[in-house]
């Protein structure tokens, strides 16, 4: 049997690859939007891809399975009730796949989605009881699925299949079961994944807290609140996969830009994304544009930040940034990408065209500040259990999600300096207050980490 685990960094997402060399076949399951490596592995194996399978209707990252499909006019499975508007080949409870000494049987495992599934595989090569378990979304390495994805009105019910899925239909395998899930550390499918990519059922039955509940009760107390905040794209990317998502030669790409192309399209509209460094940012940028950075959490950030459907323009350093960043936004459905400014940020300043800058006090500059009893406020944008830990003496707390979603009270006209730990989500944060209207905004150089280091006072 052949067996491999992809990691889609940023995402935290996992797909596999499950085939037979001998038999010259192969399946994959949860592919990721951009499907070279799958096709680099059938090329390279002499193994066909002919089936795709999705365990769920996924929330955080558009399917491959139409692109497969387009390319190699494989097959797409799903389980047989779920809610999409393209044809599929159903899967039943205790359904049986094989593709030569692989075999895979369908286990209804609802609790992220009403309509997920995970499957066990044997390598009949090996012997005939299930060697490893693909979880989906409803089990992760030290966490479970989040139940709320479906919406509030199903949350009750969403809980208690989880708790049946977890206690009752996985409680029937072994303990040395390797368990492989969809994601892991950096996915906001769930609330504490670990960074280890597999486990077994019997030690995430001794360390899994999700595991550990003593009856439904607790276990619906604690399932049913304090999940992570739900980006802007995660609506968009459910009804993409549902309908099935876009080829990906069909996106509009308009590719390199002059300054006043490109300004004519942010003057209809687009949003500009700048993905450069802080620093760069902050020297200066196109007036209105918003920065988001290279990082592991970028798509992330964009789902919270850009609005899906929105019509994008970028900023980049290189025509490698470029794609780079163009694959991350067609992971998470942002397809509506125009284009580039040609020659970067330089082109825009010899044009003649306005900028903005971003100034950036070092924590030396902001003790001074302090001690001169100089007025500003001071605004950590880190999360509660980070503040907790410990704070500029004097700041306010408003996280990120929330002044992107418009819930912070600030006065345009006051001197804001912005921090977050070590400067990203604090560019982020500045740029988007900029983009409203705040001209006199501030980040932290290096954020907490550099004020806690330069030995200043801290609270908490």
């Amino acid at each position: 049997m052949y067996f491999k685990q992809i990691l889609t960094s940023g995402l935290g997402c996992f797909s596999y690859v499950i085939g037979c060399p001998a038999a010259r076949e192969m399946i994959v399951v949860d592919p990721k939007r951009d499907v070279q490596d799958y096709l680099d592995i059938s090329r390279e194996e002499g193994m066909r891809i002919s089936r795709v399978i999705d365990t769920h209707v996924h929330a955080d990252h558009v399917s491959g399975a139409h692109e497969l499909r387009s390319l190699t006019g494989c097959e797409i499975l799903m389980y047989d009730t779920s809610p999409v508007t393209f044809d599929f080949t159903p899967l039943g409870e205790g359904q049986k796949l094989k593709v030569g000494n692989a075999g895979l049987e369908v286990v209804h495992t609802p609790g992220h989605t009403p309509d997920a599934l995970s499957l066990l595989v044997t390598d009949f090569s090996r012997g005939n009881e299930p060697w490893l378990i693909l979880t989906g979304d409803v089990l992760f390495v030290g966490d479970a699925g989040r139940p709320d994805l479906v919406g509030g009105a199903k949350l009750d019910e969403q809980v208690a299949n989880l708790y049946n899925s977890l206690y009752v239909k996985l409680a029937e395998y072994p303990d040395h079961l390797e368990v492989f899930p969809a994601h892991g550390s950096g996915s906001l499918c769930g609330r504490g994944m670990s960074s280890k990519p597999s486990s077994t059922l019997g030690f995430e039955r001794r360390h899994n807290p999700v595991l550990a509940f003593k009856d439904f009760e607790s276990f619906h107390f604690a399932m049913s609140r304090d999940f992570p905040s739900r980006p802007k794209s995660f609506s968009h990317i459910i009804s993409t996969n549902a309908a099935g998502a876009t080829l990906l030669e069909r996106c509009p790409v308009d590719l390199a830009m002059e300054p006043d192309r490109f300004e004519g399209k942010m003057l209809a509209g687009a949003v500009v994304i700048d993905v450069r460094n802080t620093a760069s940012f902050a020297g200066y940028h196109i007036p209105g544009s918003v920065n988001i950075g290279f990082e592991p959490s970028l798509a992330n950030w964009v789902g919270m930040v850009v609005e899906p459907r929105a019509d994008l323009l970028l900023v980049v350093d290189t025509v490698e940034d470029y794609e780079r960043m163009r694959t991350e936004l067609h992971r998470i459905g942002y397809d509506t990408i125009h284009g580039y400014l040609k020659g970067g940020i330089s082109s825009w300043v010899y044009s003649g065209r306005p900028v903005d800058r971003l100034s950036i006090d070092s924590a030396q500059e902001v003790q001074s500040l302090l001690e001169q009893r100089q007025p500003l406020s001071l605004v950590d944008v880190r999360t509660p259990d980070e503040f907790a830990q410990g704070r500029i003496p004097g700041a306010k707390h408003i996280p990120l999600i929330e002044i992107l979603d418009g819930r912070y009270s600030l006065e345009e006209d006051e001197h804001h300096i912005i921090y977050c730990a070590s400067g990203y989500r604090s560019n982020i944060a500045a740029s988007y207050l900029q983009r409203h209207g705040f001209w006199d905004v501030r980040a932290l150089a290096g954020g907490f980490t550099a004020w806690s280091r330069a030995g200043y006072a801290v609270e908490g």
